[in-house]
């Protein structure tokens, strides 16, 4: 493993965190939007990870027979998928202008608790991306510092 290739891991893991985290904060700025453009409630959306690999070239392919072990460099954002497994939430108030004609309003499948949890969890992730950064770093300095003496 050369010396940026952990730089490239651990920032990608940041990037990705961060914006798994706008996507978070997305969700709980629309916790009570119960009309979209479509006229449908707001669905939560949950964001998708997978392994960053550079693709196959020749190259490559010799250097996965000589090191098995070898495994991508990182991580990227596949998607960003509608929350369909989740039901909104039905709440009678018949006072509601999205209220159905039975008084009942759907709100969206966002659950505060549920999405706060997931912000400690990405913010967690990134702190650890940051740590693990700083010790490359760390490592990278003292090799060039033993180099120049």
């Amino acid at each position: 493993m050369g010396m940026f290739t952990a730089f490239d891991i651990n920032a990608t893991g940041m990037t990705a965190e961060r914006y798994r985290m706008d996507i978070i904060a997305q969700n709980v700025a629309n916790a009570n939007t119960t009309r979209t453009q479509d006229g449908t409630p707001y669905r939560r959306k949950v964001v998708v990870f997978e392994e960053k690999n550079s693709g196959p070239t020749h190259f490559h392919a010799i250097l996965q027979k000589a090191n098995e072990r070898y495994t991508g460099s990182g991580v990227k954002v596949t998607g960003v998928y509608e929350d369909t497994w989740t039901e909104g939430n039905l709440v009678y108030d018949p006072s509601h202008p999205d209220a159905d004609e039975n008084g009942y309003v759907m709100y969206p499948n966002v659950s505060i608790i549920t999405e706060m949890t997931n912000l400690i969890d990405a913010s967690r992730a990134y702190q650890a991306n940051e740590t693990a950064l700083e010790a490359s770093k760390s490592i990278a300095t003292t090799g060039l510092n033993l180099l120049g003496s």
